[in-house]
């Protein structure tokens, strides 16, 4: 008897599994997309033509449609299964995707992503520097953000349970105000936008406003970028970079996300931008642990020159630990650049001078 039951039950599972597999084979199988991606050149240079070939294959049905998109925007729609959209004179430098979506006539989709990379058409100038006058610094400042405004000089620390704000005396390095952080936070870049200081903490998502004439702190904002490094600003939006190749563009009333460039140069992309200064339409930045600082073009992300300062701190001569270079501040009233370190001993005027 035992085994008779089990011998049905066998039988009834075989039938069941065929009845699944021919209902398997009956189903309708999802568009396949090969995409490729060219330009004239073998990496895809800011305003290139770009090429994007889509070849739709099919098991079974019909295509309804193919729309090309690229960065969400749609760009490209056909019937046919093989054709080719061009992106006339691409101008956006950095990494962008693709996404193809092919429709069968029954309603049944397949959705595929490639992405692509655009570099600047610019090879950066490049700068070396010489020294105009140093000034002293506080040498247990782990310099995160600089500002000069009204000829004072405004610096932002960082380390947790020491970051604090300085206002300090440009040509003594004596402090004349100073603001703290709650022990909990790492201090990051500072800007001066509007009569307030606007500051960035380096990993809790979290900035800080104080009021300029007696640094009381006056409101706080959440951003976007997981971390808070570099800070600056324009004519409408304060300016912050996070450590990658990427700045963001914040509102300076509800400290949303406006926009995000992507710098590069001529080669990839330039990571690890830290400390910013903004001025006759440029962005300086530094780039983090090492001697260099880039000037980028804010329309586009271009980098158009780099300055190279190696040799700057055996200038000071110093006899304390030191760090890396990081901190950049332009006088508004008379253009001359400062730059400094963290544990630095000096602030150093300085004049970027083209080699070659």
């Amino acid at each position: 008897m035992n085994f008779r039951l089990f011998a049905l039950f066998i039988a009834f599972a075989l039938f069941i599994s065929s009845f699944s597999c021919s209902n398997k084979s009956n189903r309708s199988r999802k568009p396949a997309v090969q995409i490729t991606i060219e330009s004239v050149h073998k990496k895809i240079i800011y305003g290139d033509d770009i090429k994007i070939g889509i070849a739709v294959k099919l098991r079974d049905g019909e295509l309804q449609e193919t729309k090309i998109f690229v960065d969400s925007v749609q760009v490209a729609s056909a019937r046919d299964a093989e054709f080719t959209s061009y992106l006339k004179k691409f101008k956006n430098i950095g990494k962008h995707t693709v996404k193809v979506v092919a429709v069968k006539t029954d309603g049944v989709e397949g959705v595929y992503y490639k992405t692509f990379e655009v570099l600047s058409d610019i090879i950066p100038e490049q700068y070396g520097y010489e020294l105009v006058q140093s000034y002293p610094h506080n040498n247990t400042f782990f310099t995160e953000g600089l500002e000069i405004h009204n000829g004072f000089l405004y610096e932002s620390t960082g380390e947790n349970a020491k970051s604090a704000i300085y206002k300090t005396n440009l040509k003594t390095g004596k402090t004349l105000q100073s603001v703290k952080l709650a022990d909990r936070y790492f201090g990051e870049g500072i800007t001066i936008f509007n009569n307030r200081i606007f500051q960035l903490t380096y990993k809790t998502k979290t900035g800080f406003i104080y009021e300029l004439e007696n640094m009381a702190l006056a409101d706080s904002f959440r951003f976007e970028p997981t971390e808070g490094w570099g800070m600056t600003h324009d004519e409408q939006n304060l300016i912050m970079s996070d450590g990658t190749n990427v700045l963001t563009y914040i509102n300076p009333e509800t400290y949303k996300t406006v926009k995000k460039i992507q710098v590069y140069d001529d080669k990839e992309p330039v990571y690890y931008l830290n400390e910013l200064e903004y001025s006759e339409g440029f962005i300086y930045a530094n780039v983090y642990s090492t001697n260099l600082i880039v000037k980028i073009d804010p329309l586009t992300g271009k980098v158009i020159a780099k300055a190279n300062l190696d040799g700057i701190l055996t200038m000071s001569n110093p006899d304390k630990q030191v760090d890396v270079l990081n901190g950049i501040a332009i006088d508004p009233a008379t253009k001359r650049m400062y730059v400094t370190g963290k544990f630095y001993p000096k602030l150093f005027e300085i004049k970027l001078v083209k080699k070659g």
